[in-house]
Parts: structure tokens; sequence; C-alpha cells
């Protein structure tokens, strides 16, 4: 993020940074150039999101409650 404008970002299911301005593309596609970094942050994610999420999944994405009007 710079500006409040993101930049670039890692999609865990492809395994690659994406660029979302042109700069984050130039950052992304040196980025995914690196071996060892990229396989750095695949393992992270198989050891902490993943886990991590089947963890709080069912407290946060299957949890559903009915909206109800609230009075201030």
């Amino acid at each position: 993020m710079y500006n409040r404008e993101q930049l670039y970002h890692f999609d865990s299911d492809v395994g690659h940074y994406g660029g979302d301005a042109p700069y984050g593309e130039k950052q992304a596609r040196y980025l995914n150039s690196l071996p060892e970094f990229m396989e750095r942050k695949r393992a992270e994610v198989d050891v902490f999101c993943r886990r991590n999420y089947e963890v709080f999944a069912p407290f946060s994405v299957e949890r559903r409650v009915p909206p109800s009007p609230s009075q201030a």
C-alpha cells in the first residue's frame, strides 16, 4: 500500500504476486522472479493461513446471524 493505493498482492490460490497498479506490476514481476523468496511465501501460506482458516472458519465465515434493527 502506498498513498491508500494497493500496489500488489499475493494470490495464495495461484501462488504468485499480482500487480494492481503499474508500479506494482513491476514489483510483482521482480518478486515472482526470486525462487527462494516465492518458495518461502508459499510455505508460509501452507503453514499459517490454511491451518488457521480451518480453525477460525466455523466462527467467522460459516456463522450467519440474521440482521436486526439496532436501537441507538
